[in-house]
């Protein structure tokens, strides 16, 4: 047995001793990281490993240590690797262990397969994803050719075929779709497009909602056309559902571009459209109802949000908060808030540019190397829910509100992620019976135009 060194001589240990003082302490993170390795079995034995090659090293097998500590890196690297990742890379990757689906509480949904900048390949491989997750039957409408090259090129048909032996999925023919580019009058010539065979799917009472991410005004029109509108509704709104700072809590923005140019009594209708929508489907018991203004006192604003004030103070039927500015909108002080399309779209579109901005930002401020890995991979579950509340992709969805079905418009470049998110959207809203509730919105509107001074 070697005998152990001499303790250092006095002077030395004095430097040593103040050294150690004036060393830093570690912060909470570094902490984190040492009880992180010390509970990782794999990790403390690749350790003790190097330490013994270090200590060997010093005797003087330096060529030996080196050639351990090359082995035991590249044990580390291989080990460490399901271990350590990069958690915004990995983010997609969502955990589908859930419970069993009840075949018999599917709903049937029309899907549009042609809609979409990339249709119809990403959407019916969203579908697919979507029967599985869902208590969904999907009626798939779309052109055979084009389905069928997609489907080759996707390596779909295995897949597919299953779905359709079980009874999930039902590929509908139909004719020359309408394209992103044309006219939304163009569903009145094209009678038997993707977008009016899957309407009147929903029309014949075939499916309970319908799903589109074609061109948006074809798709309104086609819904005004074959579904009609309710009852007291002058023009149907797209709503959309935007995050807010409490993470259980959304609010509804109507419309976000269904009518870039509104009437005071069109958005009093938006109101009482989101009021029935926000109670039922997202079992909210009285829904604040805000007006998008430049300011909080009812004498600011254009003629639009002055005419409109009134009408919404007046109403009875639900709770006006008052007006909402652009800063209050996430802040959860409201559940639905009006305004004017053209409005509505634009802060759709910074919403889903903010949500962009901020992942790249984090991406490129999280810590590059191993040891940034490392850290980051405590952050995992925080980034995973940063990711669902910011990237518009997980909310792939806005309701046509004000129509005589379910109807459910997604963003033109939907891919598989948004598919999912906005049959979800469409099989919320069919399953909470809001219909019955809209059919039975009377006609008129409480209240009396006033003046500002």
């Amino acid at each position: 047995m070697n005998p152990l060194p001499p303790k250092d001589p006095e002077g030395a240990g004095r430097e040593g001793r103040r050294f150690a003082s004036n060393r830093p302490k570690p912060n909470r993170t570094i902490r984190r990281l040492v009880i992180w390795y010390r509970r990782n079995a794999a990790v403390t034995s690749l350790v003790g490993t190097a330490t013994a090659t270090a200590s060997g090293a010093a005797s003087g097998a330096v060529s030996v240590a080196g050639s351990m500590a090359g082995a035991a890196t590249n044990v580390a690297g291989s080990v460490l690797q399901p271990l350590v990742f990069d958690p915004l890379r990995r983010l997609q990757q969502g955990s589908h262990t859930g419970a069993a689906i009840d075949d018999r509480q599917r709903l049937w949904v029309a899907v549009d397969g042609m809609g979409g900048d990339h249709a119809p390949g990403p959407i019916l491989e969203g579908c697919l994803r979507a029967v599985a997750l869902l208590p969904l039957r999907i009626r798939f409408v779309a052109e055979p050719e084009p389905l069928r090259r997609a489907v080759a090129a996707m390596g779909l048909g295995q897949e597919l075929e299953e779905a359709v032996q079980r009874g999930l999925i039902q590929v509908v023919p139909s004719g020359p779709s309408v394209g992103m580019n044309e006219e939304a009058t163009v569903v009145r010539r094209k009678r038997d497009a993707s977008i009016n065979v899957a309407m009147d799917l929903v029309k014949k009472g075939e499916a309970t909602a319908v799903y589109s991410a074609g061109n948006s005004g074809a798709v309104m029109a086609a819904a005004i056309f074959r579904l009609g509108r309710l009852a007291g509704i002058d023009r149907p709104a797209i709503g959309a559902l935007f995050p807010t700072k409490d993470p259980s809590q959304q609010v509804l923005v109507l419309d976000v571009g269904a009518n870039m140019d509104c009437k005071p009594e069109w958005l009093h209708q938006f109101a009482l459209l989101g009021n029935i929508y926000s109670r039922d489907v997202l079992q909210v018991k009285r829904p604040r109802i805000g007006l998008v203004n430049i300011g909080e006192e009812e004498c600011k604003g254009n003629d639009l949000c002055l005419r409109t004030h009134p009408l919404l103070a007046g109403d009875e039927r639900f709770v006006f908060a008052g007006n909402c500015e652009g800063r209050d909108i996430l802040s959860g002080d409201f559940d639905v808030v009006v305004c004017d399309g053209f409005t509505g779209n634009v802060l759709l579109k910074f919403l889903e540019s903010v949500g962009s901005v901020l992942l790249d930002v984090l991406r490129a401020e999280l810590p590059r190397g191993r040891r940034g890995k490392v850290g980051s991979a405590f952050l995992r579950s925080n980034l995973v829910r940063i990711k669902k509340r910011l990237d518009h992709a997980e909310h792939g969805g806005a309701l046509l509100l004000g129509v005589d079905g379910v109807c459910v418009i997604g963003h033109g470049s939907s891919r598989a992620l948004s598919v999912v998110s906005a049959l979800r959207l469409a099989h919320s809203a069919a399953s909470h019976g809001v219909m019955d509730d809209l059919h039975a919105l009377g006609k008129g509107s409480a209240g009396v135009a006033s003046t500002c001074g």
